[in-house]
């Protein structure tokens, strides 16, 4: 027989009691998946600005390199400055004798070895000591009475190391076996 009431659900108690269980189970699912969704929201958000805090970093990490080759010198160019000074000066004596000028030339040579040992350069001045191929160039074999073969007994150009690192190798002479 058919119930044709409008009232009547047409439900079996024992249909109420298990939508009445899936209801709550439903409502924690979907509290569930709205926690998890705001969680992930706040993640995805936190991943934005992490990223935009490393492309901050890696743009003020370029600018800071540029600035930094930019002015690397910067330093050994201000230290150079009296040097420039003192050769300008000795330039613009009109009425100098040559002891005079020879005095100021040595003045000024020393005070930019200064600043060039200040910066870690160094110069190679072999003169009586062993031909090293690693830090000179022997141009020339020389006769020298009283000098071991193989010893430095002119030095034609100084060399230059930078920090242990050779910046150009002493031209020299060398007595003959």
């Amino acid at each position: 027989m058919q119930n044709n009431d409008p009232h009547s659900s047409g439900d079996t108690p024992a249909e109420d009691h298990t939508a009445d269980a899936a209801n709550p189970e439903l409502e924690a699912l979907q509290a569930r998946v709205a926690e998890l969704e705001a969680s992930n929201a706040e993640l995805r958000e936190t991943v934005l600005r992490e990223h935009a805090e490393l492309d901050n970093q890696r743009r003020r990490l370029h600018r800071d390199l540029e600035q930094a080759r930019r002015f690397a010198n910067e330093k050994l160019l201000g230290e150079l400055l009296p040097v420039y000074d003192g050769l300008e000066s000795g330039l613009a004596v009109e009425a100098a004798d040559v002891a005079s000028m020879r005095e100021g030339l040595g003045l000024t040579l020393k005070a930019l070895l200064k600043v060039a040992e200040n910066h870690g350069m160094s110069q190679i001045d072999p003169l009586g000591q062993p031909l090293d191929p690693e830090r000179h160039h022997a141009v020339s074999m020389v006769d020298a009475a009283g000098q071991a073969p193989g010893t430095v007994v002119n030095v034609l150009q100084k060399g230059y190391v930078l920090n242990d690192r050779l910046l150009r190798p002493a031209l020299v002479a060398v007595a003959r076996d």
